[in-house]
């Protein structure tokens, strides 16, 4: 297993970037590699069940580990075929919008062909122009 840490900061505010992680239905306004996403439920929670539609028609099923409000992070683990991440947000406000961090568990092979798909949503969700 390898890890993987990306980080983006941008004129969003904190808040407008958590409420965008929060609510799954948000995700592919920011996400461009994601379709849809099927859940139960409006709001990440501990438990919460689903799978994300990928553009290029994977699927990855996923489990939320963790969420904590206050500080702004969660962790959720998210299967595709017999690859298997976990994976770790944490957004910060900053004077003039918000950092996001993500931080990746997972094979090499996976982290490397992930790695810029998730640095150009991470950019995109803190930059302000995210649709609520």
């Amino acid at each position: 297993m390898a890890v993987l840490t990306l980080r983006a900061s941008g004129p969003a505010s904190a808040q407008e970037v958590w409420s965008c992680y929060v609510f799954p239905a948000r995700w592919a306004a920011w996400s461009p590699q994601i379709r849809t996403v099927r859940v139960v439920g409006e709001r990440i929670v501990p438990g919460m069940r689903g799978e994300v539609v990928a553009r290029f028609g994977a699927i990855a099923h996923f489990v939320v580990e963790s969420v904590d409000e206050p500080r702004m992070r969660w962790v959720w683990r998210v299967r595709v075929g017999p690859v298997r991440l976990r994976l770790h947000h944490a957004v910060a406000p900053l004077p003039t919008g918000s950092v996001t961090f993500l931080r990746i568990e997972g094979p090499v092979l996976a982290l490397a062909a992930y790695a810029g798909l998730a640095q150009w949503a991470l950019r995109r969700l803190v930059g302000g122009q995210v649709q609520p």
